[in-house]
């Protein structure tokens, strides 16, 4: 306990940070006018005020009281309601004071998280320009979260925001992802839609989890022993001189660059950065996610896994993890988490080999045994000379099947294909696969296209494939007289074809067990 005065430092600085010792009403950012409140469960609201202040909210009938704690906060719950797409009065009224919160809407929220593909813009998709001018969508409501990397955890945002309706002006900067999706449910549900934007570029999942939780499990002791190195690098003199000479050398690589008419190289960030950066774990939970806690959804969806591709046999482990941390913060029981798989990316292979992506890819599969998750097989909607591909409404498309088919009874084709069970005739593999209902599908040519296979030397050679009725493929290769494992779309940008009849592509997998490239790889340490 050599750090306990330290401990009580930091929660006594946080506690008289907390906006709770105001001696006003005050109301964090997510709970605004034009905000939608999920329908047909509990609903909490809550902000602050002088300890031992009595407050009374009011709204579409119910009178929910309650009293200021020691820290100054208040919750009060509302009962559930039904969608209502007439706009209502929240009005919070503590003593003399009262806040009237106008244009509030019940119906659907949805979180839109992950890292820069889904911060991607509306304004970026190919057809961008037109979605955005097309966006007069009063009550399909949008909200963004303001980007803050701390260990500190904030109960409300660092900087002004409040949910607006979605028109050209607010649509076009919302992510193309989440405001597609949203829009989808809006349409088909004819509902009333909350979408809460909170992605950020680059961003590590081990930085959207409470810091705590990941230093219990020892499942991530190598990851937190790096990141207290890192923590130490990052404040130390060594950083500051290894930072001046980078800078140095960066500034010869301009010089060069500009002198041979070649794109200038990116600056170095310098490596106190890393301290408030979406790469520290803990620091969006606490910046991003922890100020919008228990606020009533329905469920997230999610794109990110790039960052963590190169340690994908940690995200095994950390990307479920993740998930049940997030439901148990909440507070809100299993809420539905979708989740796009990565999308292809870099150049096509001329052999099949190993894979950190395709590793990666079967780690967000594996994920799928918790329950109410699902996932939107995207490997044919990337581009591979950019890890930001502008086909975002068939990624939206996707994902909001698996909400239409799960959350709202729709019938429709949701899940992609997904492997089932491998059967060797002599020099012949048979692969079964899971189409959910659904049949296999080559596209563009008959034959099957993406598979390898081994022997027992574990040399991977293509196989060629052959659909045999609905759901069976039948391999060959003459370079494996008995093959004994089969992987397919193996790569980081697969050629591959099949697809079920309703053209949700085959999933990625493999048969084999052998050790994954990303084996033991956890986070990179930043000194040199």
């Amino acid at each position: 306990m050599k750090n306990a005065p330290l401990r009580f430092l930091c929660i006594l600085s946080c506690s008289l940070a907390a906006p709770a010792l105001h001696a006003e009403l005050k109301l964090p950012g997510v709970i605004s006018s034009h905000m939608v409140l999920q329908q047909k469960q509990t609903n909490p609201i809550w902000g602050w005020d002088t300890p031992g202040t009595k407050v009374r909210v009011e709204f579409s009938g119910q009178t929910k009281e309650a009293e200021a704690g020691a820290d100054g906060k208040w919750t009060v719950k509302l009962d559930p309601l039904p969608a209502n797409a007439n706009p209502e009065h929240l009005i919070v009224t503590a003593g003399t004071q009262k806040v009237d919160l106008e244009d509030v809407l019940v119906g659907e929220v949805w979180i839109c998280s992950g890292q820069s593909n889904m911060g991607f813009r509306l304004q970026e998709d190919w057809n961008g320009d037109l979605e955005s001018i097309a966006s007069h969508y009063p009550n399909l409501r949008l909200l963004k979260v303001p980007l803050a990397g701390t260990q500190e955890l904030l109960t409300d945002f660092k900087r002004k925001t409040a949910w607006t309706e979605a028109n050209p002006e607010t649509s076009k900067g919302f992510s193309a992802v989440g405001f597609l999706f949203g829009r989808y449910i809006h349409q088909v549900i004819g509902v009333p839609v909350g979408l809460i934007d909170n992605a950020w570029g680059g961003s590590a999942a081990e930085a959207w989890v409470r810091r705590e939780s990941l230093e219990k499990d020892a499942r991530f002791t190598p990851m937190m022993e790096q990141t207290v190195k890192n923590e130490a690098y990052s404040a130390s003199d060594k950083a500051k001189e290894d930072d001046a000479l980078a800078k140095e050398k960066h500034k010869l690589a301009v010089e060069k660059a500009k002198a041979e008419g070649k794109p200038i190289p990116r600056e170095p960030r310098p490596a106190a950065e890393w301290l408030n950066s979406q790469y520290r774990p803990g620091n969006l939970f606490a910046g991003t996610l922890h100020p919008i806690l228990g606020y009533g959804i329905r469920g997230v969806v999610w794109y990110q896994g790039e960052h963590n591709s190169g340690r994908a046999s940690e995200y095994r482990t950390l990307f479920p993890f993740m998930i049940e941390q997030w439901r148990k913060e909440w507070n809100q029981g299993d809420f539905s988490f979708y989740w796009c798989q990565l999308a292809d990316f870099q150049p096509e292979a001329s052999a099949p080999g190993e894979s950190a992506w395709a590793e990666l890819r079967e780690a967000q599969t594996r994920t799928l045994s918790l329950p109410n998750t699902g996932q939107a097989v995207i490997t044919d909607l990337g581009e591979g000379k950019d890890i930001h591909p502008k086909n975002k409404h068939d990624v939206a498309a996707r994902l909001v099947r698996w909400a239409l088919a799960k959350d709202y009874g729709i019938k429709i084709a949701y899940r992609s294909p997904e492997f089932k069970s491998l059967e060797i005739q002599d020099n012949k593999a048979i692969v079964s696969i899971e189409c959910f209902g659904s049949a296999l599908r080559p596209f563009d040519v008959e034959e099957a296209v993406g598979f390898a296979v081994c022997g027992e030397d574990r040399t991977w050679h293509w196989a060629k494939g052959k659909v045999l009725g609905k759901d069976k493929v039948e391999l060959t290769c003459a370079n494996v007289a008995k093959p004994v494992a089969v992987r397919y779309a193996w790569a980081n940008n697969p050629v591959c074809n099949l697809t079920n009849t309703e053209g949700l592509p085959l999933t990625s997998f493999r048969t084999d067990d052998f050790d994954m490239i990303t084996k033991d790889k956890t986070m990179p340490a930043l000194s040199k």
